[in-house]
């Protein structure tokens, strides 16, 4: 049955793929009035999301926020699909770096590197990082439940120099490439809600106390891995620009979860100053009223 599927979907994705931009963006369009207008894909979600994060604003800005961002979801998940047959000229004319010299440089020191990010922006289009960098890009993801899907989504990788680790496997194989000198840059959005019961930390964000993922934290604090944040902004409609901080050379300095504690910081910034780039379909917020003992207050 997964087989079929995709033979019947991926069809209709490759056409997308090659619609020339001008027609690829009318037909975003035509999309978001069929997910916001006709279909109201999660807008609850979205708004009550959008009202517990920002309570200071009228239901308005609310609504004004609600539909920009949809407008631009929608972008972005069709941009994913333009990633099958964008070329490296294209991409990288599309998604520039400011200060790539901040990656660079652990290369010539011959470190590997963590670079930490949010469901922000073009976080897609930010594989393409391995066109600029000396060291082999990957992604931690979490695998797709059709085979043939994944398989396409790590070909579309690929073919941009960027390789898929899942997150099952995460600390084995990046403690595989340590051991083997490999040099590697790993990427992590790292702003998802975890598992209830893998929550290990409880801090605010946006305003709202909410376990926080401290996987980057720890990888970087147990192999001694430079972790930098990545922050991409939307220039117009299908042009992005990412820039870097480092937020630790050293981790294993800092102490328990202040490199955590950073990189949301740096994050909700970004996400208060155009809020309408956020993911804000995801129940980021979902476990708001189960805070432990420990963390109240």
């Amino acid at each position: 049955m997964q087989l079929v599927v995709y033979l019947i979907v991926f069809p209709f994705l490759w056409a997308i793929s090659i619609l020339p931009f001008k027609l690829f963006y009318l037909f975003s369009d035509f999309v978001y009035l069929i997910v916001y207008r006709l279909l109201g894909y999660r807008k609850k979600v979205v708004r009550n999301n959008l009202k517990l994060v920002f309570p200071e604003k009228s239901l308005q800005e609310i609504k004004h926020i609600e539909k920009k961002f949809y407008r631009h979801m929608c972008d972005l998940f069709l941009e994913m699909i333009k990633s099958l047959t964008i070329s490296e000229k294209e991409i990288k004319k599309r998604f520039t770096l400011t200060n790539p010299e901040v990656l660079k440089k652990y290369g010539k020191q011959g470190k590997s590197s963590i670079l930490i990010c949010g469901h922000y922006a073009s976080y897609e289009w930010a594989t393409s990082l391995g066109y600029h960098i000396e060291h082999t890009g990957y992604a931690i993801y979490t695998p797709l439940a059709n085979k043939y899907f994944d398989r396409l989504v790590k070909k579309i990788r690929m073919k941009h120099n960027a390789y898929l680790i899942s997150r099952y496997d995460a600390v084995m194989e990046i403690k595989k490439h340590q051991d083997e000198k490999h040099l590697a840059m790993y990427g992590f959005a790292s702003d998802q809600s975890p598992q209830l019961g893998k929550s290990h930390y409880w801090r605010e964000f946006m305003g709202v106390k909410v376990p926080v993922f401290t996987g980057a934290e720890f990888l970087a604090k147990k192999l001694g891995l430079p972790v930098v944040f990545m922050d991409i902004q939307k220039i117009k409609r299908g042009y992005y620009q990412a820039t870097f901080t480092t937020i630790a050379d050293t981790p294993k300095e800092y102490p328990d979860y202040q490199i955590t504690d950073i990189f949301t910081q740096m994050l909700e910034e970004q996400i208060r100053k155009k809020p309408e780039y956020y993911l804000w379909t995801h129940k980021r917020w979902k476990h708001k009223d189960k805070v432990p003992e420990k963390y109240k207050g």
